[in-house]
């Protein structure tokens, strides 16, 4: 699969089934409800991969992103200026590292978030979050021999 990083400042039909068969239907309100939230509030962003350098705000702006979670994957939704840019990760390609404050790698590209005020408010959904990868890998752990 490719790594998967839309422009989605405007509503379209086709990015919406993109995203559906990339990580899964969005949870559903009462899901949601059940999970105590599907979505982080957002973040800024402290430093990005090369790759993803063209989304970010070129001017001394602050770059904002949150997280929804969805049933296969999650969903990084970045900000610049007036547009919005979503990139689909998969639970199988999602890798968190813990650093100054936390980045997440996939696909060749990365994400890295400040320790601000807003980190620690997402600290029970980056947990939830992290309980939901690890029940993901349960399922294609290996036998043990």
């Amino acid at each position: 699969m490719t790594p998967l990083v839309l422009d989605t400042t405007y509503y379209n039909k086709e990015h919406k089934q993109i995203f559906n068969n990339f990580v899964g239907k969005p949870y559903t309100f009462f899901e949601s409800i059940k999970r105590r939230g599907i979505g982080s509030k957002r973040m800024i962003v402290d430093k990005v991969s090369p790759n993803l350098n063209l989304i970010l705000n070129t001017v001394s702006d602050l770059n904002y992103a949150n997280i929804e979670m969805r049933k296969k994957g999650i969903l990084i939704h970045i900000t610049k200026g007036h547009r919005n840019f979503t990139w689909a990760i998969p639970f199988y390609h999602l890798v968190f590292y813990k650093t100054d404050g936390m980045s997440i790698h996939a696909q060749g590209k990365f994400i890295q978030f400040k320790k601000t005020k807003t980190f620690h408010e997402n600290k029970n959904f980056l947990r939830s979050l992290l309980n939901e990868k690890i029940e993901f890998d349960e399922q294609y752990k290996m036998p043990a021999l």
